[in-house]
């Protein structure tokens, strides 16, 4: 099998195949965080990663970079630029990979940044190891992430949720990564920086030839506002990835899980999904979304297969959508 994503090829900056993740626990259990992910990013494409909290998408992330947790299992694999993450040592994901192949703006900030070093110290020292020797300074990067000037001299306590966002998103930009994995990255954002935030980074993936965007984020706004496509993730599984044109304006989600998440938006019907999500460690045997969906029949029992990018017994039809 050829690796995916070979620099100079056309394939896609980041391809994820049958990506599964697993916790090991006390006594031999096992909880799947993760089941069986597969998707692309191609060059020039930003893809929002959406669902609830809790559904495994932050898992996905931290599977992507290395970062998973000692009782954490990986399998399956996910190419950048010929490399295989999933199968990458420690070593060859620390100087390879982060920040190389793959910045990230993490979920919490305050614990990315280190906390007895300055800002400005931070973004210096990032610029001399990543910036290949490109014209870059420490405050053209603050700047490109809206981060303010006069604070650059402050250590991470010092700063506003907000601020240390906008910190981290400054030194995710400065190695200028082929994939730009963004985890939440308008936390703690107003809706004006949330705008800057995320056009900031749909403009890292247009300003260079064989760039991608992969952002996870519940902030439907946002996903909406950057996004080509968009991949609904429900208990550790993606159970719709389609266009994003489509999904947010017509026809619609097919899936009856990704029409609940738009239709308890503020703007649409603010009708909430019923029920709450199931513990991974007690998925059934069949669609987890079932006890939640008022479509579901026996036939639900059994896992629907991924079918036109929904993976779902009964979704929504064209003509159910445009009722």
């Amino acid at each position: 099998m050829n690796a995916a994503g070979e620099e100079g090829d056309e394939g896609p900056v980041l391809s994820v195949r049958g990506l599964s993740v697993r916790f090991l626990l006390s006594g031999g259990r096992q909880v799947p965080a993760v089941t069986d992910v597969g998707f692309e990013v191609a060059a020039g494409e930003c893809l929002a990663l959406i669902g609830e909290s809790g559904c495994g998408k932050s898992v996905l992330a931290s599977a992507l970079l290395g970062l998973l947790p000692g009782n954490a299992q990986a399998a399956g694999e996910a190419w950048v630029r010929g490399l295989d993450l999933v199968a990458a040592d420690e070593g060859t994901l620390a100087r390879r990979v982060r920040g190389r192949l793959v910045g990230l703006v993490p979920q919490s900030p305050a614990a990315h940044l280190t906390p007895v070093r300055t800002v400005r110290s931070q973004l210096a020292e990032t610029i001399r190891a990543l910036a290949d020797g490109g014209v870059v300074t420490v405050e053209g990067a603050a700047e490109r992430a809206a981060f303010p000037l006069d604070h650059l001299d402050r250590y991470p306590h010092e700063l506003s949720g907000g601020l240390a966002q906008r910190a981290a998103t400054a030194l995710a930009l400065v190695g200028d990564a082929p994939l730009l994995l963004a985890d939440e990255p308008t936390t703690g954002l107003d809706r004006d920086l949330v705008d800057h935030t995320v056009d900031e980074l749909r403009r890292h993936v247009d300003a260079g030839a064989g760039r991608a965007l992969l952002m996870i984020t519940h902030d439907l706004a946002a996903a909406r506002r950057i996004a080509d496509r968009v991949a609904v993730m429900y208990a550790g599984r993606i159970v719709e990835l389609t266009d994003a044109a489509s999904f947010f304006g017509e026809p619609g989600p097919r899936h009856p899980y990704s029409r609940g998440l738009l239709d308890a938006l503020p703007d649409r019907a603010f009708r909430p999904i019923p029920g709450m999500p199931p513990e991974l460690s007690a998925l059934p045997d069949g669609c987890a979304f079932a006890p939640r969906c008022s479509r579901a029949t026996s036939s639900c029992a059994t896992l629907p297969p991924a079918t036109d990018g929904t993976a779902c017994h009964h979704p929504h039809l064209l003509e159910d959508l445009r009722a």
